[in-house]
């Protein structure tokens, strides 16, 4: 116990955030191993797979989560999106603020790696905020959608409400329906609560803490982030269901009103990480795959629970861009000035976003008999933490599941601890001499 504790005194909280989730999926793997979690036998390398997607709340799977495993091996699989959806440390650090024990101190640095937060923010407060706007989510959400399924005629309703919740929250897009929501495309209701839901998850803690102390009157403002995540998700929302509504052809032929609804939850599927889908997405045209591309990129938010790049980090290269355009000194973001460090960790975290991309995807074409297209919305799925598919998943060989896996670990704590590595500290030696380049 005595070396335990001296390896965790002498750990950066960088590497045991890793190590954690690790942890965890090793663990997940091990017990969705048993024959207790299964239906039928299933493969070491798909549990896995199942297991890494789970806690980095990917949401591909290669194998049917409904069919395939026992109600044991789905509650597994749901408390690995639990942990990896708010942080493996947010509960321990939860448990032991409760407790007022001095071991948290620890735990919180961790959730301070995992948390981008404002200055001004109290990581400790914060956290038991999470962990309580978290389950009464989860809770009214699970109440709702067990009313849709039960008046459904569902067999097990409140598992599948309780399953579909926090999966939904935790943008985690794991589904007990073979065909995800696909027979649900024109249910209103469960459209919206799933959106809300995954919206709810996607959009951040900090805008939901922000928010909530705003309404006590806590706080006369909201945070200078807050304003900055909430315009760019409405922006992407907005416009990406008004394109989508034009320039699909597959929904055509839906009636104006659940067209529009069709559009919105693909676009918002993509955009929160969710990786829900109501129509199938390998009948999508070229055009509307570019156009979730993009959003699977950028469309989650910092201290959320989706993954890839975040919605700040699209807002800060759009002002790095247009103030290099207008020739000003200085970068400007709705009339503020950008530090420089925020500015090279965002050009940073996109550098090496599609870096990590370009290799993926050069490696899955040498080892899969697939077309482009295909390949690369797999690696944007799976680096971006969303789960959408072109069909792929399910036909990849032990080779590309492995790539897949890397890539899910890396899209929920790579682009993170690349960014954290960078502002650590910076070990070069400063040269004299000429320091003209060209650009």
């Amino acid at each position: 116990m005595k070396q335990f504790q001296d390896y965790i005194k002498g750990i950066s909280p960088t590497a045991l955030l890793i190590q954690g989730y690790l942890f965890y999926m090793i663990v997940g793997w091990a017990l969705l191993s048993l024959p207790l979690s299964q239906v039928d036998a299933i493969g070491a390398l798909d549990n896995l797979f199942i297991a890494a997607s789970a806690v980095s709340t990917t949401g591909l799977v290669t194998v049917d989560p409904g069919s395939s495993y026992t109600f044991f091996g789905q509650l597994v699989i749901l408390g690995l999106i639990q942990l990896g959806g708010i942080g493996y440390m947010t509960f321990g650090s939860f448990i032991l603020l409760s407790l007022r024990h001095k071991a948290f101190r620890k735990s919180l640095k961790v959730s301070e790696k995992a948390f981008a937060l404002p200055e001004d923010f109290k990581i400790a407060h914060f956290i038991k905020r999470v962990i309580v706007f978290t389950f009464i989510c989860e809770a009214i959400g699970a109440a709702v959608l067990f009313a849709f399924f039960y008046q459904d005629g569902l067999d097990n309703a409140l598992w599948i409400a309780i399953f579909h919740s926090i999966s939904a929250f935790c943008t985690a897009g794991f589904s007990l329906f073979s065909n995800s929501f696909e027979s649900y495309a024109d249910h209103t209701g469960i459209n919206v609560i799933i959106s809300a839901l995954s919206i709810l998850g996607a959009i951040g803690f900090i805008v939901m803490v922000d928010v909530w102390e705003k309404i006590r009157g806590q706080r006369d403002y909201l945070h200078f982030t807050s304003k900055i995540i909430v315009r760019t998700t409405l922006l992407f929302l907005v416009i990406g269901t008004l394109v989508l509504t034009i320039i699909e052809p597959s929904i055509q032929n839906l009636d104006p009103a659940t067209r529009v609804q069709a559009a919105f939850f693909q676009v918002m599927t993509a955009t929160t990480t969710v990786g829900f889908n109501t129509i199938p997405i390998g009948e999508l045209t070229s055009a509307a795959i570019l156009l979730l591309y993009f959003f699977m990129l950028f469309g989650a938010s910092p201290s959320g629970t989706g993954g890839g790049l975040k919605s700040t980090t699209f807002a800060a290269l759009g002002g790095l861009v247009k103030s290099t355009l207008k020739g000003r000194d200085k970068i400007r973001l709705s009339k503020r000035i950008l530090p420089l460090d925020k500015l090279q960790l965002a050009t940073a975290s996109f550098t090496y976003y599609f870096l990590v991309l370009a290799v993926a995807s050069f490696v899955l074409l040498l080892v899969e008999s697939a077309p482009l297209e295909i390949v690369l919305f797999e690696v944007f799925s799976a680096l971006g933490t969303v789960g959408l598919s072109m069909g792929l998943t399910g036909e990849l060989s032990d080779l590309g599941k492995l790539v897949i896996i890397i890539l899910m670990f890396m899209g929920r704590v790579g682009i993170l601890t690349f960014g954290i590595a960078m502002s650590m500290h910076d070990e070069s030696k400063i040269e004299e001499g000429d320091n003209d380049l060209v650009l």
